[in-house]
């Protein structure tokens, strides 16, 4: 009888049982245990397959004597988002023991040539896949149509570049991010008044969207609120801090400010400076060092956490099982934001390191 015949999604209790062993060795099977015989795992690799079950990446690792290369191309970042990327990916190969997977990294420090340059670098090496952050669609197109004629799939993480044909794109929900920054916002201002947002660049579809977002959840929900054209940094620091300096002097009657992106600290250091601080409600992007001691003591409202993490574990998971077995994910696979604030900042902390510890988690 097949053990899958009652309809049920076929588990490793199943496998134990047609062949007449404990689950604890089916599992060690599947783990490539150096304890377990190499024909107990090919006969768990058999039975596994003849009853529909889906292994892990483990497993597929065991069914796979094919050595990959896979690029992993991605910003250098001024806080800790595009580490935490790189550092789930990593963390995805180890848990697994992925040992016929190499990741080059090709990390670059600005937008535009940098990227460009990584993804044509991957293509002449001839990776096996990629992993990257597409900022420009137009860039992006003839730099897919070469990865389509050589058969390279692509997952795009953080955003996506539509009109590009990617295997998957992983990411935050963005729409989610930007309406939940209006609504916080909404709710802690009180008054009348203008609200600034500050991004990368208008043309990345990540912060188009959050600010489309919170746009439209202002306008549909706080009459008494209006949101300025965007703040573009391009990602630098000085940039971020001087049109945001300016704009402060200029305009008196602003009351709050949303910053999509990863630079939040130039945004308080302007508003520190131009001494706006007190009166302005700032809600940030996701969660480092420097940031958890400005919510804190106050000065950030709340962040919207992007899991970036989890976003470079997913990102991996993907590309590697379409890799080893041609399953194809779904076109987009997105995540429900977190909301940070002072009061459950300790906690969310220590859930945070505790789930970092525990590695097999898809948080």
């Amino acid at each position: 009888m097949n053990p899958s015949s009652n309809g049920k999604k076929p588990t490793i209790l199943d496998i134990a049982k047609a062949l007449g062993i404990s689950t604890a060795t089916v599992s060690r099977a599947l783990h490539n245990n150096q304890n377990v015989t190499e024909e107990t795992k090919a006969r768990v690799l058999q039975m596994a397959k003849k009853i529909g079950f889906k292994p892990n990446l483990a497993a597929r690792y065991l069914s796979s004597k094919r050595q990959l290369r896979i690029s992993v191309n991605t910003l250098k970042g001024t806080t800790s988002f595009w580490n935490e990327v790189r550092g789930g990916i990593e963390e995805e190969r180890k848990s697994h023991d992925l040992r016929n997977v190499e990741i080059e990294y090709r990390t670059y420090s600005d937008l535009g040539d940098g990227e460009i340059a990584a993804f044509e670098s991957a293509m002449e090496a001839g990776v096996d896949g990629i992993i990257t952050f597409p900022s420009n669609q137009d860039s992006m197109r003839p730099l897919m149509r070469w990865a389509a004629r050589s058969k390279t799939p692509v997952v795009y993480v953080a955003t996506d570049a539509p009109g590009t044909d990617r295997l998957t794109v992983v990411s935050i929900d963005t729409f989610a991010s930007g309406a939940l920054a209006a609504d916080l916002m909404g709710r802690i201002v009180r008054n009348p008044g203008k609200l600034a947002v500050t991004l990368f660049d208008a043309h990345i579809t990540e912060h188009a969207e959050k600010f489309a977002a919170f746009q439209d959840t202002i306008k549909k929900f706080y009459p008494n609120l209006s949101v300025l054209d965007p703040i573009e940094d391009r990602g630098t620091d000085t940039i971020s801090y001087e049109r945001t300096r300016r704009l402060l002097q200029e305009t008196p009657d602003i009351c709050g400010i949303y910053v999509t992106t990863e630079l939040s600290m130039p945004v308080i250091r302007a508003a520190r400076d131009t001494e706006t601080l007190d009166k302005l409600t700032i809600i940030s992007t996701d969660l480092f060092p420097q940031l958890v001691e400005q919510i804190r003591n106050g000065c950030v409202a709340a962040t919207i956490y992007q899991r970036p993490r989890t976003q470079g574990r997913m990102a991996f998971r993907t590309l590697y099982a379409y890799l080893v077995d041609g399953e194809r994910a779904t076109r987009q696979t997105t995540f429900a934001p977190h909301v940070v604030m002072r009061g459950n900042l300790d906690f969310f902390l220590k859930r945070v390191a505790a789930e970092s510890r525990d590695k097999s988690k898809i948080l």
